[in-house]
This record gives structure tokens, C-alpha cells and sequence, in this order.
């Protein structure tokens, strides 16, 4: 909150106004001049408050946070003042030339973070070079490729969690891990504010801000894109010359991508059109099917409480299992999936989404668990798992509502072990094989052949019984 010395004096009364120190001060003074009424007009004058302090009392009248802002513009930023502020960073235009805007406007110290959830090596290349060329004090970059797996990805996996029927939540699962990283390194450097460039109109900044909210609430968010007045990739490139800012100099993508271990999305350019077809080079993790292998490949996928620990018998970790599938499922065109989903800011939008490796896991963990669950459980697991893909979805990965969700998805799947063998071919996952110690499945009752176990002419009574409504029902209409 600022603090003011004194007013002057009101010209009709010797009487002086008390020292100002909050809001509640300001109100007093506002009764003070009410009960001695003169002309703003005729005050000035005779006032020895500057200008700038006036425009502060403005600002006290309006609101603690605008005092701030004001008081702000008299030492450092533009808009504000902040000590320190860890920015979400890429490399690319976008996050190069929100640097200098945060110093210019906030008067801050600048720290880049990158975090590497597989998005690739190449995206990593010349960062730091890039960040301090920029204006950034420092990048700091963390690899949270096993900790994205095994935290985020593999939960999702293990409660089925898809979104409006397709999406397996590439997005979704990243920006948490990524937010979380970001409250960390803003512990460890000291800073008081987080900021990151997505778009006023994505479900990303919904997903990075809960998160912010969800770990450190104290935390300062600075959102430059519902701030500025850049307005396109010209007005960004016009403001990092004006700025010093080397403009990288890499070919523009006509797509919106994000790529990490997960999946690769596509966005933009004809895909606005939900009626055009994607450009057969578009994609980048998988083979047109129609050019994969003439030969089907086979995989043994080994499943440990629900959670997918082997490949052919390897023991993997969990980025190393994923990434391997990657490869094997992108040389058969497996995983490409277009839709028009609902985003949480209301609108929809159409996206194409590669996610070999996840989708031939997601076959196998829906596969086994016919085995080991029966059938009010799968009933009410399915159920549950669209709230749970609505809220990862949402952004609300640590709300306590998906951590409860998540403690009963672990419960219900203990028994989920055991293997899973797999045809790919052409773009297909065709399960041809399924086997666990806990199976519920029990060939001499399942068999045709007769049983001690189960008696065939028990199904008259079941049949009876389990009818009866439709029946009576039936009996009442026709009057019987």
C-alpha cells in the first residue's frame, strides 16, 4: 500500500487532514472535503502536491492494487512494479519478446524456464543464448520427462481419462507438470511473479494459473498476451527490433504445434476448416498408414497395477517405454486421431493429434482390465473417467476432487496385472492376446461344456425373475 506524508490544507478551514496510510484514511479525507465543499478547480493551485501524487490519490480511490500500479510507474515499470518474474519460455518469437516486455513494463528481473517433457532436442538447442540475448538474467531448464510419465501420464492411463471420446490429453497433462516446475524455480530464486505466453483465447492459461493458484497463491500472474497490444507475429517482430531482440530466425510453422512425449497436436492454418482434409506432410511422429510396413509387427505390453512397466519383456522406465512405442507405432501410422472438441473457454476448435506410443497403451490397460474387473466396476470406473478426463482437461489436475478420483482409479486396479499382446498394422492395434494371475475370466465355466459350477437350468429362474418388470409391465397394457 503507498503511503502519503499530508494533504494540504482545505482553503476554507484552517483544519488540516490527518496522514494517510490505507484506504480507509483516503475515505476519511473524501468525508473531510465533502463537510468543507470547494472546487477541485480552486484547490489546485494551492495545493504542494505534486502531480504524480496526485494521480496515486486517484488511484487509492479506485483500489489498493491500482495505488500499486501507480506508485510503480514513478520508479520502474510501466505498468507496475514486481521483483522478479519466472517467465514459461520456448525460444521462439512470442516468449523472446515477452522478456523485455516484463523489464519494460514491470521493471523486473527476468528468468527463463524451460522444461523438457520431450518436446525434443532440437527445440532445446542455443536456449540460453537465445534467453540472455533477449534481456533474461538467466534460463533454467529441467527435465521432467520421467516425472511427466510417471506422474501425470500414467495416472490418466490408469483411470482411462479421454476427452469427448478422442483426445487423450496430451496438452492437458503437460501444463501442470510444467506449472509446478515453474512455482519450484520461483521458490528458488526468490521471485514473486510467474508469467507465460499463452493466447487469451486457449485453455492453457487456464491450466498454468490453476496451478499457480493450486501451489503458491501469493504468486503474481503476468499474462502479456491479455495485456499488450501485440496483436500479430508483424507487431511482435516490430517490438523485438524496437527492443534490441534478435528475431529468430527459423521458418514460421503455418500449424500451432506442441509436441512432448505424450503426443504431437497440430492447430491452424486449413484445419480451421473442419471440412479440409490435413496435408499428408503435416505429420511429423507418424507414417501415412497407407505407407507403413506391408508386415504387422507384434508387442507384448506387461502391466503392473494398472500402470505399464514392460516392452517384450524388457523392464523399461516410464519415459523410456513410452518413447519406444513412439517409434515403433509412429513406423506404423498408429495414433493419428482429427476432431473438433469443446475448449473450456467456450468456444471449439479443430485439432489433429499424433499419439502413437499412448494409444497402443491405452488399448492394452482397457484390454487387460476385462480380465481382472468385473462388470459394476468397469461400469463405474468408465463413468468416473470422463469427470476425471473433464477436470485434466480443465486444468484441475490438483484439485482435490481428480486426487480423490485418482486414489480410487489406484484401489480399483491392484489386480490389474498381467500382459498384453498386440497386432499393428496399417494404422490398427488389434489385441490378440491377454493374460493375469488375478483373471476373473474362467474357462470351465465359461465353457460351453457342462459344469458343477454352473448349472444351465438355473437361467429359467434368473430369466424369470430378472423379466419380471417388463412382464407386468406388458400384463398392464394388455390388460391381462
Amino acid at each position: 500500500m503507498a503511503q502519503l506524508k499530508s494533504f494540504p490544507s482545505h482553503p476554507c478551514t484552517t483544519t488540516s487532514a490527518p496522514s494517510l496510510r490505507s484506504t480507509e484514511h483516503i475515505l476519511l479525507f473524501n468525508r473531510f472535503w465533502k463537510a468543507n465543499p470547494c472546487s477541485y478547480k480552486e484547490l489546485r493551485p494551492r495545493t504542494s502536491v505534486d502531480a504524480t501524487r496526485l494521480q496515486v490519490v486517484k488511484a487509492v480511490l479506485r483500489s489498493d492494487t491500482d495505488v500499486e500500479v501507480s506508485e510503480a510507474k514513478k520508479g520502474s515499470g510501466l505498468r507496475g512494479k514486481l521483483n522478479k518474474v519466472v517467465l514459461a519460455y520456448s525460444g521462439g518469437l512470442d516468449t523472446s519478446v515477452i522478456v523485455p516486455w516484463l523489464r519494460e513494463n514491470y521493471g523486473c528481473d527476468v528468468v527463463c524456464f524451460t522444461a523438457d517433457v520431450g518436446q525434443g532436442i532440437k527445440e532445446l538447442d542455443g536456449l540460453e543464448a537465445k534467453a540472455k540475448s533477449s534481456g533474461a538474467s538467466q534460463l533454467v531448464v529441467k527435465d521432467l520427462k520421467e516425472e511427466f510419465v510417471k506422474d501425470y501420464v500414467f495416472p490418466c492411463l490408469r483411470a482411462g481419462a479421454i476427452y469427448e471420446r478422442k483426445y487423450l490429453l496430451g496438452t492437458s497433462m503437460a501444463r501442470p507438470v510444467i506449472a509446478k516446475a515453474m512455482v519450484d524455480v520461483a521458490k528458488e530464486v526468490g521471485a514473486d511473479a510467474v508469467s507465460h505466453g499463452c493466447t487469451g483465447k486457449g485453455n492453457d492459461q487456464v491450466r498454468f494459473e490453476l496451478t499457480f493458484f493450486a501451489l503458491n497463491p501469493k504468486l503474481n500472474i503476468v499474462a502479456p498476451w491479455r495485456e499488450w497490444d501485440i496483436t500479430g507475429r508483424e507487431d511482435a517482430i516490430e517490438y523485438a527490433k524496437k527492443h534490441n531482440v534478435p528475431v529468430p530466425v527459423t521458418k514460421k510453422s503455418i500449424y500451432s504445434r506442441d509436441r512432448n512425449l505424450w503426443h504431437l497436436s497440430h492447430e491452424g492454418d486449413i484445419l480451421e476448416d473442419p471440412a479440409n482434409e490435413p496435408k499428408k506432410d503435416m505429420y511429423m511422429m507418424s507414417v501415412d498408414p497407407e505407407d507403413a510396413p506391408d508386415q504387422a509387427e507384434y508387442l507384448e505390453i506387461g502391466i503392473e497395477s494398472g500402470l505399464p512397466v514392460s516392452l517384450n519383456g524388457k523392464t523399461l522406465s516410464p519415459a523410456s517405454l513410452l518413447a519406444e512405442l513412439n517409434e515403433i507405432g509412429g513406423r506404423h501410422g498408429i495414433g493419428r486421431i482429427d476432431m473438433v472438441e469443446n475448449r473450456l473457454v467456450g468456444m471449439k476448435s479443430r485439432g489433429v493429434y499424433e499419439t502413437p506410443g499412448g494409444t497402443i497403451l491405452f488399448a492394452a490397460a482397457r484390454e487387460l482390465e476385462s480380465l481382472t474387473l468385473d462388470r459394476e466396476t468397469i461400469q463405474v470406473k468408465d463413468s468416473l473417467a470422463l469427470k476425471y478426463a473433464e477436470l485434466v482437461y480443465a486444468g484441475r489436475w490438483f484439485d482435490p476432487l481428480r486426487e480423490s478420483m485418482d486414489a480410487f482409479m489406484q484401489k480399483i486396479t491392484e489386480t490389474t496385472t498381467g500382459s498384453v499382446t498386440l497386432k499393428l498394422y496399417k494404422g490398427s492395434v488389434t489385441v490378440t492376446g491377454r493374460k493375469s494371475p488375478f483373471s476373473l475370466y474362467r474357462q470351465d465355466i465359461s465353457s460351453f461344456e457342462n459344469s458343477d459350477i454352473y448349472d444351465q437350468a438355473d437361467a429359467a429362474g434368473f430369466i424369470r425373475l430378472y423379466g419380471l418388470p417388463m412382464k407386468v409391465r406388458a400384463m398392464l397394457e394388455q390388460g391381462i
